[in-house]
């Protein structure tokens, strides 16, 4: 089976590698190019849009490697959806009522094809199972959260690659990690999906690491997002290893969220205020931010792997939201300084 795994995650690398030189051959003749005056940006435009060629090594894959089923149908339509919202948002800035709005379409199509949140595990207290409208309820949420998470994370080239790559590895590890599931056989869908985003991100994060060469796009990170959302909820629960792996991205979106609530702003216009801005403010360089983010997020899905508990991973948790807490603190007072 390691061969096979092997093979699986070979094919999407080297696809993908393939579709994006396509890429970076055919998206300047067709002016799909970044718009870099937008954001003050003083370089060539460069090309964009890169989600769609790993979109296609993903569908192409699923459908050489990954049992159909009807689970399977469901994500293939809902990514589609996201595919296609992220490639007109990207073109035309649509209306971010509109976003929210289609990507909770896609997220109900999830639902409608039988993949959702069931159950989940309180700590010291058991499993708490859900059904009908609550499972429903929490599994839109949790795509929606983690897609936009994906999303506010893609300021600083190959952050959204990376750790795409780290959380669908550790969500592959997840899948075959033999203490478990009672029956290993049951993730073998999930393992193999997994591998594929993997090895896509993974080939898409050699052309996005700084100075990036070509840039993924709302087109490609929430894609990430929502596919890595959807494998932790398919076929047997890994919620709460995803938010975990996922966790400075998640808090600094909330962190995000929050401030631009408390003072006045709109929570969707963007700014150069997340987390890797303020490390790009403070002189760090943008392959320093991405090595930064990827040894944080490999090591929070190490723990994740190892540890695999509940009661564990709540501890985990428990420690990142106080460095997330102290390491804001020192960030806003060293700028304060620097002003």
């Amino acid at each position: 089976m390691l061969k096979e795994y092997l093979y699986i995650f070979g094919f999407a690398f080297l696809a993908s590698i393939v579709f994006v030189f396509f890429a970076l051959k055919i998206f300047p003749k067709l002016k799909l190019m970044d718009r870099p005056q937008k954001y003050g940006l003083k370089r060539a435009p460069i090309p964009y849009y890169g989600g769609v060629a790993i979109f296609i090594v993903f569908i192409i894959s699923l459908l050489l490697f990954v049992p159909f089923s009807k689970e399977l149908f469901g994500l293939i339509i809902g990514s589609s959806i996201i595919v296609v919202l992220g490639f007109l948002d990207d073109m035309f800035n649509l209306n971010p009522f509109l976003r929210l709005f289609v990507q909770f379409l896609a997220c109900v199509v999830l639902v409608i094809f039988g993949i959702g949140i069931l159950s989940f595990k309180i700590p010291f207290f058991g499993t708490l199972g859900l059904s009908g409208y609550f499972s429903a309820v929490f599994t839109i949420v949790w795509v929606m959260v983690v897609l936009n998470t994906m999303n506010f994370v893609d300021g600083v080239s190959g952050l959204s690659s990376g750790v795409s790559f780290i959380s669908a590895l550790t969500i592959f590890a997840l899948s075959v990690h033999p203490l478990i599931h009672a029956d290993p056989l049951s993730q073998i869908s999930v393992a193999k999906a997994a591998l594929i985003i993997a090895g896509s991100a993974f080939a898409f994060l050699i052309f996005d690491f700084p100075p990036a060469k070509i840039l993924m796009g709302d087109t490609g990170s929430t894609f990430f997002g929502f596919t890595i959302a959807a494998l932790a909820i398919f076929s047997g629960g890994k919620v709460a290893t995803a938010f975990l792996v996922l966790g400075i991205p998640i808090l600094d979106m909330i962190w995000v969220v929050l401030r631009r609530l408390f003072s006045g702003g709109k929570i969707w216009r963007g700014d150069l205020k997340h987390l890797h801005h303020r490390f790009l403010n403070l002189g760090l360089s943008s392959r320093g931010v991405v090595l930064l983010y990827l040894a944080v997020t490999a090591a929070l899905g190490g723990l994740a792997v190892t540890f695999v508990s509940s009661e564990q991973k709540m501890f985990i948790l428990i420690g990142l939201v106080i460095l997330m807490i102290v390491l804001a603190a020192m960030l806003i007072l060293f700028s304060k300084k620097r002003v």
